[in-house]
């Protein structure tokens, strides 16, 4: 567990991408699929939760996602970008394995040069330890501010998912199973813009966190595993759900020993979004009432790294999160691991 006190939110940014597709878009196109294999329409929505995701234009960069992010962040905070001190890009989607994406996030936000800049990955967690890793370079006065971005890019994946679905012909009910989940991922993009506090304070801060590795279960979601040059992921959703929760609860029982961050304290929960199923479950094992968690997987789908900051940034730009309250990130990540933060406003 770790504790902060001179640590503030100061100030989201998020773009939605502009083309939605549906699920039912989707198994229009999978059609020839559902027809051999007798899948009733409706399927994907009905057990994912998951009524549409959005996706960018085609050839988007992470990096450009990000950069909108980044520049709705800088926008909508009045903050002068040649006063950033660091820059983390944290998405599962990057630009190319070298250089770091953030160089060219840096770049296109006009950072200056004294900026410290890099790339934190960890699947769909990155974004929550991006938080971890500025909160501690505030905290210790290395830096006395920061952004982190994210730019998840999902449209590769989807497509070659579908387009690997429709060509292979030996798939059965039971071999199509480990895509389901990479059907269920949209894109989108946030940025936070994290500072040190000031003297009575009304923003959001960082109070603290916890997490829990849990990496026996490490071989449940691979991408890419069979080194092809196309976007696809292996994935048991059934085992990696409920592995996924056990993780999160040893989490949460970390988390809530802090005082006043048991369950009666905490408003609201932001979490990793995967499916309407794991939220259920998720709520149950950990004994948490499903009425705090705000959602946005309806509408947005598993937007990997995206998914629990920017639905507490709606929640906040919504009134669902205001001031005098308390709320939780849980986010959990392939791996398995897990981080749990807690924010006051």
């Amino acid at each position: 567990m770790i504790n902060y006190s001179h640590v503030c939110l100061d100030t989201f940014g998020y773009q939605l991408p502009p083309r939605i597709i549906t699920s039912d878009d989707i198994e229009k196109r999978l059609s020839p699929v559902y027809e051999r294999l007798r899948l009733p329409a409706g399927r994907l929505e009905l057990m994912s939760g998951i009524r549409e995701r959005r996706l960018w234009p085609d050839g988007t960069r992470p990096s450009e996602a990000a950069t909108l992010a980044g520049k709705q962040v800088l926008t909508g905070g009045e903050i002068d970008p040649g006063q950033i001190e660091c820059l983390i890009f944290t998405s599962v989607s990057r630009d190319m394995m070298e250089p770091a994406t953030a160089s060219f996030v840096h770049n296109n936000l006009g950072l200056p040069a004294s900026c410290l800049i890099f790339d934190i990955s960890n699947a769909c967690l990155g974004f929550l330890d991006g938080m971890v890793m500025l909160a501690n370079m505030i905290e210790l006065g290395v830096v006395k501010n920061g952004m982190i971005v994210s730019g998840e890019t999902a449209e590769e994946l989807l497509e070659s998912t579908l387009l690997n679905l429709l060509q292979d012909e030996t798939l059965t009910r039971k071999s199509i199973k480990p895509a389901f989940a990479s059907l269920t991922i949209g894109s989108g993009s946030i940025g936070l813009y994290m500072r040190r506090t000031k003297d009575n304070e009304n923003k959001p801060r960082l109070i603290h966190g916890a997490w829990s590795a849990n990496t026996t279960h490490s071989n449940l979601c691979h991408g890419n595993q069979k080194g092809t040059n196309t976007t696809l992921m292996d994935t048991n959703s059934e085992e990696l759900l409920h592995r996924g929760v056990e993780t999160a609860h040893m989490t949460w029982t970390n988390f809530s020993a802090k005082t006043g961050w048991q369950e009666p304290d905490i408003n609201r929960f932001f979490c990793h979004q995967v499916g309407s199923a794991h939220a259920k479950l998720l709520f149950s094992k950990l004994g948490l009432p499903s009425e705090k968690n705000y959602e946005t997987l309806d509408i947005l789908g598993n937007v990997g790294s995206v998914s629990a900051p920017i639905t507490m940034a709606m929640a906040m730009e919504n009134g669902a999160f205001a001031m005098g309250q308390k709320g939780a990130l849980l986010g959990i990540g392939s791996g398995i691991n897990c981080l749990m933060l807690g924010v006051e406003w």
